[in-house]
């Protein structure tokens, strides 16, 4: 029961975001039929019954009180109502059996070219809106315990040479999730106390992602100068972004949350603080004219020792002022679009991927299976953290709907298209009795599916 009333303040954000899910897919079957002069009897968005309707030029269009789909009625088309009456008279010019097999083709898929276009739409615009943030990678990662990562072999210190081939600074990072499940077997290449280590991930290892809330266990965290604010210590001792923080006194610094406890435990008026400049950093200072202040001195190469004076007396917390580089790729619209084409390519691989792997057994059905209450829990978080979350998460249940949708299952637009490929080779129309009965056969499939995952998800809470 707790868990039930838990997940009632979630039902909001999942109703939108399937009833916008299924007003794009609706709206693609809509459309082409329109295109190709069929005539609609009724657009739905929710399932009976009727909350509100009104009808246009011979379409109805209507709300539902059960927000878990909605579907286009088209005159001739044998769908989920079930309907045959039609079909015993001779084909109209304006029905959905009278037109050419391509022309049904596109009526069928254009729900599902209409969610990956709303997906791409989707990420084009967080593209253009807010860019890209991201912590380079480089340097030594860190890895949790307990991890898929620390179980697979990867070790706090390593540095990361490639994943599945690809050098990390192309990943840009590790790429998200995406690079992790698409590649069988996932294999990472290390360097571990300057020897190569190659490392080979787990067979089910989307199962053990979903058991681990999501997370690989690894994070790059770099003790790489990004910010320095103005008046701070580190602003008049002469840090710069792009300095790379070697010491601290005596402690050795390796990864960013090293600098805070290595900073408390330094004594006296003044502390030495060393750092590694990259050549472009110190460039840009010379085509500037500007001089080195006289509290930072080179100590050989690329390496600079800095005096860093602070009040011994205080009982205040010492604050260098610094913030850890964060690299934002921006974008233009121009460039944010084929870059949301690249992320839906990507997501859809990445879905696909994962749906072969349940259904060829490699990673568990149970697990990886998420319904109505999953989905409502992990949009509801997306929305608590902000429209940039929540959006993603609409992007990628548009591209999840899609990809089912588009599954040979009767009753879905994938085992229409079956039928309509028959057609086309064959050149005759399968029998209307197998397909009624296939389609009351993918009725009970996907009712018995719903029912599982209901149960699966209210277990999993």
């Amino acid at each position: 029961m707790d868990a039930i009333l838990n997940f009632l303040p979630y039902i909001g954000w999942v109703l939108l975001a399937i009833m916008i899910l299924v007003f794009v897919h609706e709206l693609g079957h809509f459309l082409f039929a329109k295109l190709f002069k069929m005539r609609v009897e009724k657009f739905s968005v929710g399932f009976p019954p009727k909350v509100i309707g009104a009808k246009v030029g011979g379409t109805e269009y209507v709300l539902g009180l059960t927000p878990l789909g909605g579907y286009v009625k088209i005159s001739g088309m044998v769908d989920e109502s079930m309907d045959t009456d039609e079909l015993d008279q001779e084909p109209q010019p304006w029905e959905f059996r009278a037109k050419p097999v391509w022309q049904r083709i596109l009526v069928i898929t254009g729900g599902v070219l209409f969610n990956f276009i709303l997906a791409a739409i989707i990420f084009a615009g967080l593209k253009a809106t807010y860019g890209e943030a991201y912590e380079p990678a480089v340097g030594a990662i860190i890895v949790a315990e307990s991890s898929v990562a620390s179980q697979m072999g990867l070790e706090t210190g390593d540095q990361i040479a490639a994943v599945n081939g690809k050098p990390v600074d192309v990943l840009e990072g590790l790429g998200g999730m995406e690079e992790l499940l698409l590649a069988d077997p996932l294999v990472i290449d290390v360097v571990r106390d300057g020897e190569p280590v190659r490392l080979e991930g787990p067979r089910d290892i989307m199962t053990q992602l979903n058991q681990s809330g999501g997370s690989f266990g690894i994070d790059f965290d770099a003790p790489i100068v990004g910010l320095v604010s103005e008046g701070s210590v580190a602003n008049e001792s002469g840090l710069l972004p792009g300095d790379h923080i070697v010491a601290i006194g005596d402690s050795s610094i390796t990864f960013f949350q090293q600098i805070t406890p290595a900073l408390q435990s330094v004594s006296g008026d003044s502390f030495r603080l060393r750092i590694m400049r990259p050549d472009s950093v110190s460039a840009s200072l010379a085509d500037k004219g500007v001089r080195l202040p006289d509290s930072l001195q080179a100590v050989g190469g690329t390496l600079y020792d800095l005096s860093i004076a602070r009040d011994a007396e205080s009982d205040a917390p010492f604050v260098l002022g610094i913030r850890q580089l964060v690299r934002l790729q921006e974008y233009t619209l121009a460039s944010a679009i084929p870059s949301g084409i690249s992320d839906t390519w990507l997501n859809t691989r990445m879905v696909a991927s994962s749906l072969k792997r349940i259904f060829v057994g490699q990673d568990s059905f149970r697990e990886n299976i998420g319904g109505p209450v999953m989905i409502a829990r992990v949009t509801r978080e997306a929305a608590d953290m902000g429209a940039p979350y929540f959006w993603n998460i609409v992007a990628m249940l548009s591209i999840t709907l899609a990809i089912i949708n588009i599954l040979p299952i009767p009753a879905l637009d994938g085992g229409h298209l079956v039928f309509l490929i028959y057609e086309g080779i064959v050149r005759r129309e399968p029998s209307l009795k197998i397909r009624m009965a296939l389609q009351q056969v993918g009725m009970v499939i996907l009712l018995l599916f719903m029912v599982f995952v209901i149960f699966n998800d209210i277990l999993k809470l």
